[in-house]
């Protein structure tokens, strides 16, 4: 690698304004006379979108692998199968002559209505978090970069350009940048993208807090910052806040822009060839991989054939699946046979094959007679013939598949849904097909949750397919055959209705801003706390098979929060199928300072198991599991307690129980102020020891004076009520006001002098 200081040294400045900026809309700028090439990236995430042309802003691609989209591949659960599908989309990039890929995509799922949902993982930010990383490390580990994208709190299309998210720092942090943290602490991404929208009012591309403070200072970021394609308002304020590369190019007036900053003083140099060193690091390490040869379009193909099998999820069985060599099926509904496995908008892949689900269906089911009919069109028009055509083929059939995808006018990057509906024609045609054939399955293509509630119960089946790649025809047709056992769980709750949902209230906002004002508890962590009703939970899945649960235990019943925990649990194949099972582990905190959610998520293991085979399953639990962010300290704090190790087979499905005791090693400084409650001074060490006996004074005082619940003091004052219930919960300061008369010298001065010997004892 070229020595980078050395050619910041010999840079004009024009030239360190041109390599922040773009030169096309796929391309650095190379600077010849100094030996920069350029550097090529693509839109991904779940395939390689290259354009034959780079430097022109083109919508036709080169053929490459459309592997399945993120709602499939988290649904896999399965962190080495995703890092293995990371080496392929570099083996394409490398053929393809591109550096770094757009992906993947970290952001959370506050709501099933955000139109990117199919690109992004899950709700929850450890899992979210788990299966970037691994992405990043595949696609790494051959010598091409990644972007992580979209940081931060991009969760939503409407008004994406310019809405501000507004959330509290502590579900900034726990929620909406956890994902981002475990990814980049774990794989260093070579790039992040920022996202178009403000953050608490200040756009992401020029968020010093976000992007210097929190990404490159905090988390370690070694890479760059590159924006989402015309992310940038402002450059100048962009490189000051942290975005060291703007896309698209060029951009000669931002150029000119960067120039005149630093030659009036406005921007200093220093931070402009910070972001150069970044991007030239970048760009010769890219060069360092050479761009050459071709990939093996048949097991690409395979390997996307087998993640789908792994991510789809079966959702509700009464026992028709897997088939049975039934006679006649009735195949019906226009996804059958025009495959819907991808989403619209900047991840749409030219795919090098497609497998047709009706025709893979017919290898599979060789012995069977296959009926089809299109059930549905491809516009919103309602198609009563269609449906009566359904009905016919399906009463005469011994069982009747519906391939049901959700139109691309409901579903796409760009808008958000409106409602969590399918079509009325094809709410009408299950309704009318599985009320003539008892033997009914539903086979779904999409990307988020979907209501069922009109039709679920009259069916037999229900297989979650989702955008399930371009062999993910010959997926469903394993599931369906029982070639292949599905074992995929849902990353994110389908909830009954839309009303239901967390952010409903709050979303999508309007004038100019949306509030978070679910805080912390979107997706599983909301319904626990609401004692909510779901359609399907968080982690739910199900097998051909049954899994039983035994000898849950870890490695320790009391430790440190500087130490690892370790549980273990027996994982036993009770059927007559080979299947995988997903071990899920949660975190309960008995008591905390602050609110918590009633679990959470912490680690998962999936495992394979031979009928009545038993295999022991491990998951190590690490400082992170126990702690939260708090606001006020400014760091994650673990505290003294008993948590519960929950081992689950979905957020619904506690299998075991184990209750643990932490001791945490943390020295926290004070942080207590003239405005802390009294309960506050309590829970603080240093200001239990210095209020001590001042509380013991003030409880007796104010029972005497208000009376109260300790029949000491009589009633004859009383209240009727527990008056230091009150006070404990109002300012120390306030309280000692009721007391004025009793004191030495007025209650300000008093929680002064309180003050400074509580930070005297840090």
């Amino acid at each position: 690698m070229k020595n980078i200081q050395s050619l910041i040294a010999n840079m004009t400045l024009e030239e360190k304004a041109a390599l922040c900026t773009g030169a096309s809309a796929w391309t650095t700028t190379p600077i010849e006379r100094l030996g920069v090439p350029e550097m090529i990236v693509s839109d991904g995430p779940h395939g390689v979108r290259r354009v034959p042309d780079v430097h022109a802003m083109a919508m036709e691609s080169l053929p490459a692998t459309c592997f399945p989209t993120a709602s499939c591949l988290a649904s896999t659960w399965d962190v080495d199968l995703i890092h293995k599908m990371g080496i392929a989309l570099a083996e394409e990039c490398i053929t393809h002559n591109v550096d770094v890929l757009l992906g993947p995509g970290a952001n959370m799922k506050r709501s099933p209505l955000g139109g990117r949902n199919f690109e992004y993982f899950s709700e929850d930010p450890y899992l979210a978090g788990e299966m970037a990383a691994s992405f990043i490390n595949g696609v790494q580990s051959k010598g091409v970069g990644t972007s992580l994208k979209h940081y931060a709190a991009n969760n939503q299309e409407f008004q994406r350009f310019s809405i501000s998210a507004e959330m509290d720092e502590r579900t900034l942090r726990e929620i909406y940048l956890t994902a981002f943290e475990k990814a980049v602490k774990q794989a260093q991404p070579w790039t992040v993208m920022c996202s178009y929208n403000k953050v608490n009012g200040t756009f992401a591309s020029e968020h010093h807090y976000l992007l210097n403070e929190i990404l490159k200072d905090e988390w370690g970021f070694e890479g760059l910052v590159v924006s989402d394609w015309g992310a940038v308002r402002d450059r100048v304020a962009a490189l000051k806040g942290g975005l060291d590369w703007e896309m698209p190019g060029p951009q000669e007036r931002r150029v000119k822009a960067v120039v005149e900053a630093v030659r009036s003083g406005e921007l200093d140099e220093a931070v402009l060839n910070e972001s150069v060193r970044r991007i030239l690091n970048i760009v010769f390490k890219a060069k360092e991989t050479p761009k050459t040869g071709t990939f093996d379009i048949d097991a690409h193909h395979e390997l996307a054939h087998h993640i789908a099998s792994e991510g789809m999820v079966l959702l509700k069985n009464n026992g028709l699946l897997p088939l049975k060599g039934q006679h006649h099926i009735a195949v019906i509904g226009r996804a059958a046979e025009n495959a819907h496995f991808q989403g619209g908008g900047s991840s749409h892949i030219h795919p090098t094959k497609v497998a047709v689900p009706f025709k893979e269906l017919q290898a599979q089911a060789s012995n069977s007679e296959l009926t089809y009919a299109e059930g549905y069109p491809t516009d919103r028009s309602f198609r009563q013939d269609m449906i009566d055509q359904a009905v016919s083929l399906a009463r005469s059939a011994d069982v009747a598949v519906l391939y049901i995808a959700l139109p691309t006018f409901k579903e796409s990057e760009g808008y958000d849904r409106t409602d969590l509906d399918l079509t009325e024609q094809q709410v009408a045609l299950i309704k009318a097909v599985s009320k003539v054939q008892p033997n009914t399955v539903v086979v779904l293509n999409n990307g988020a949750p979907v209501a069922m509630n009109e039709w679920i119960d009259g069916v037999a089946a229900v297989l979650e397919g989702w955008m399930m790649g371009q062999a993910g025809g010959i997926a469903i047709a394993d599931v369906l055959s029982g070639k292949v056992n599905p074992s995929g769980k849902l990353a994110e709750t389908f909830p009954i209705k839309l009303s239901d949902t967390p952010s409903h209230i709050n979303w999508p906002g309007g004038a100019g801003a949306v509030s978070y004002g679910e805080g912390l508890f979107i997706g599983y962590r909301y319904y626990d706390a609401k004692e909510m009703p779901v359609l399907f939970p968080f982690g739910h899945g199900l097998s051909y098979t049954t899994f039983a649960y035994s000898n849950a235990k870890v490695s320790a019943k009391t430790f440190k929060d500087t130490d690892s925990l370790t549980v273990t649990v027996d994982v036993t194949n009770t059927g007559e199928f080979t299947g995988k099972e997903i071990v899920q582990v949660y975190v309960h905190d008995h008591k905390s300072g602050l609110v918590r959610p009633q679990k959470e998520l912490k680690g998962f293991a999936k495992v394979e198991l031979k009928p009545g085979e038993t295999k022991s399953v491990s998951i190590k639990l690490d400082f992170r599991a126990f702690a939260y962010y708090h606001p006020e300290y400014k760091q994650w704090i673990t505290e003294d307690g008993d948590f519960d190790i929950l081992v689950a087979a979905s957020a619904a499905d506690i299998r075991q129980t184990l209750t643990v005791t932490l001791q945490s090693t943390l020295s926290l400084p004070c942080i207590l102020d003239k405005e802390s409650t009294v309960r506050e001074w309590l829970a603080d060490p240093r200001g239990k020891a210095v209020i001590g006996a001042l509380y013991t004074e003030i409880e007796t005082q104010s029972r005497k004076l208000f009376g109260g619940a300790d029949e000491r003091y009589g009633n004859e004052n009383a209240m009727g009520m527990d008056i230091m219930d009150m006070m404990n919960d109002m300012p120390l300061v306030s309280v000692l006001m009721f007391q004025q008369g009793a004191l030495p010298m007025p209650a300000e001065e008093m929680v002064a002098g309180l003050l400074m010997q509580a930070h005297k004892m840090e």
